[in-house]
């Protein structure tokens, strides 16, 4: 099973930056409408002074270091900050060493080992848990938790770290994003453990991705990502996936945005059996940069054509109608007895 499609938080640095006061980092990423709830000032008032102090300073030398390895083109160029990245994990080790119940400390650690730059789940996991058992309030570290629940196949549990993310944010849209998405490419696993039905499961994804959809309306891949989700319903509803893929057009000013919305109406419209309307609207798609996928589509229509063209001459060459009822032999006379 596949969750890669998981997100993680692009700004899970901003998070700590928006925490001690350093401003926003430069991410390569792209941002979410607003940046993930960072770490809570209730974490910050029991700590000591001197741990937030050096917490801000190793931030710091973090964010520089990560900004300077995203402008590297390659592997080799990367290796030249490897020391200047162990120096802030031998910092984070002594800042923990020195205040081991210092919640925001081990989620910082955490998350930076989360960071594609240095990417190491495996030894982020028992940090960020620590840092929940610590506080249990900091959604960033639910979310980030669940994603790599996730990523190891783990996805009840991921879900409900999930679902306490966006308990303690409901406004932020993410973590819905993250619920939908979850229940969408986890459904066997889900279903698999019989607490949930299909009928439950189906709702619960719709849902989500219309929260996240509805609370970033500046977030064109939340709303895609929320019409899609009725092609995953154990009964798509295409006559709703139509409306919601309309009502997304109406919103969308650019050509190749509202020409891409326009190939998936027209698939809505050829599912929903109105074959001549989702031709003559896959007419209006020009864009040269959709021609593969337009071609892709009209070669799906004309292969689910001609499907039924070979099933409707396979039912009539099974049909068969009865001859004639022959006509019953004659009965030979009998002759009278005594003859």
């Amino acid at each position: 099973m596949s969750l890669t499609r998981l997100l993680r938080p692009p700004l899970l640095l901003a998070s700590l930056c928006g925490l001690l006061g350093l401003g926003a980092p430069a991410l390569a990423s792209p941002a979410p409408a607003s940046p993930p709830p960072g770490l809570p000032d209730a974490g910050r008032a029991t700590a000591e002074p001197e741990a937030v102090a050096a917490l801000r300073d190793i931030v710091a030398r973090q964010k520089a270091a990560l900004a300077e390895a995203r402008t590297k083109q390659d592997a080799s160029e990367a290796e030249d900050l490897r020391p200047r990245l162990q120096r802030v994990v031998d910092d984070y080790e002594r800042l923990l060493t020195r205040h081991p119940r210092f919640a925001a400390g081990w989620a910082a650690y955490g998350l930076f080992l989360c960071d594609p730059v240095v990417e190491d789940h495996a030894a982020a996991l028992p940090l960020l848990l620590r840092a929940n058992r610590l506080d249990p309030d900091i959604p960033v570290v639910k979310n980030q938790i669940g994603v790599i629940m996730a990523e190891q196949g783990r996805v009840v549990d991921a879900f409900n770290y999930f679902l306490a993310a966006a308990d303690l944010a409901p406004t932020e849209p993410l973590y819905h994003f993250q619920i939908g998405l979850l229940l969408a490419e986890g459904r066997d696993a889900f279903l698999k453990s019989r607490a949930w039905k299909r009928a439950d499961l189906d709702k619960s994804m719709l849902e989500a991705f219309a929260r996240a959809a509805a609370l970033a309306p500046d977030r064109t891949d939340f709303a895609y990502r929320a019409a899609e989700a009725y092609y995953d319903l154990e009964e798509p509803r295409w006559e709703e996936a139509y409306r919601v893929w309309s009502a997304l057009e109406e919103r969308l000013t650019g050509r190749l945005e509202t020409q891409t919305v326009r190939l998936h109406r027209a698939r809505v419209l050829w599912k929903y059996g109105l074959a001549g309307d989702a031709r003559d609207l896959l007419a209006t798609v020009t864009a040269p940069e959709l021609a593969t996928q337009k071609a892709r589509l009209v070669a799906e229509f004309d292969a689910e054509d001609e499907a039924e063209r070979r099933a409707s001459e396979a039912r009539r060459a099974t049909v068969s109608f009865p001859g004639p009822t022959p006509a019953p032999a004659p009965t030979p006379p009998v002759e009278p007895a005594g003859r």
